[in-house]
Order: structure tokens, then sequence, then C-alpha cells
């Protein structure tokens, strides 16, 4: 084989390389969430809203703490009113998340919630979060942030406690300059 064909071969092969890696990299987010559902990792909680009303299984009590994850770039107060929380399966139970901006300025955030163990979360029913919507406050400005939930009846046996922690980020800058296209856009 001549030199010029095998650089052929060569090129081709690096180009055929790099549209599968492509590719691949392209599919990777859609695999991972179909990893995490079979599998039970990474904790997302995917049952939100109404619930319907059923009997708690006094039998069993289960432990939930609650836990503010402190974003390193959000300087808000944030944490629960209460760390643990006693329930049986089934059962509705409510509480709140306190925050308080101390900054100069107003501030908009966006809480995400997990689970731990990843495997409770498709078990936890939340009815009512403050992780559903922004939270804007201004400055200076507390607010208390309700979570109602409910822990299924299914959960398995074998899990008597679980954590469901909160981490908050400040999302203004991307509001500030969504809300400025939309003025740009009216005029």
């Amino acid at each position: 084989m001549s030199p010029q064909a095998a650089n052929r071969r060569l090129v081709k092969r690096l180009v055929l390389g790099c549209v599968l890696m492509f590719g691949f990299g392209f599919a990777l987010v859609p695999l991972y969430d179909v990893f995490c559902e079979v599998t039970g990792l990474n904790g997302k909680i995917t049952n939100t809203g109404p619930v319907a009303a059923s009997e708690a299984d006094t039998s069993r009590e289960i432990r939930v703490r609650l836990i503010a994850v402190h974003n390193e770039a959000m300087p808000w107060k944030f944490g629960p009113q209460q760390n643990l929380i006693l329930t049986h399966p089934g059962e509705m139970k409510q509480t709140a998340f306190m925050a308080t901006n101390p900054t100069g300025r107003r501030m908009v955030a966006q809480a995400i919630p997990s689970v731990a163990p990843a495997e409770a979360a498709r078990y936890l029913h939340k009815v009512n979060c403050f992780c559903f919507e922004q939270q804007v406050l201004q400055s200076g400005e507390s607010v208390e942030m309700p979570l109602l939930f409910v822990v299924d009846r299914n959960l398995p046996e074998h899990i008597r406690s679980l954590t469901l922690s909160y981490t908050l980020f400040d999302i203004s800058p991307e509001i500030s300059s969504t809300e400025q296209v939309e003025k740009e856009q009216s005029l």
C-alpha cells in the first residue's frame, strides 16, 4: 500500500472516530437520565404535585432529615425550621425552610432538591414545595418557604430514614438578562 493511500485511510478513520465521539457525547445526557432512572442513583425527585389520600402505616416510623446546603456563590441565610421529622408512610407532613437575603440588592434563587438514599427518591412525594418556584427576595427581606410531603406507603422496609437536602442557587444574573431581553423586545 502506498503512503498516500495509507494516509487517506488514516484520515478516514480519524474523521469517523471524531464523528462517533461527538455522537456519544451528545447522547450522554439522555443515557445518564435512563441510567439514573433504572438504578435509582442521583436522588432526583420526580413525584411532585397532588397525592391521593391514603391511610398512614402506623406500624412503621421514618426519620426524614432536612438539610440546607450552602452554595458558595449564594450569600443567603437558608435552613430548615426542623432538622428532623418523624413520620409514618402515607402520612402528610408540613414544615418550612427559612431564607434571608442579607445583601444590599434584590436576588432571585432556585432550590434544587436531592434525596438520599437515592432509592428512596421515588417514594418521596412533594405535594407543595418552595423548589417548584423561583424565590425573589429584596434586600434584607426574609421569607418562610413551605414544604408539604408524603413518604409513600410502598417505601421498602429496609429504608428507615432518608435525607432531603436543598441547595439554593443564585439565578439573579439569568433572570436579569431575560428581563432585559423581554424589555427590549417590547419596545
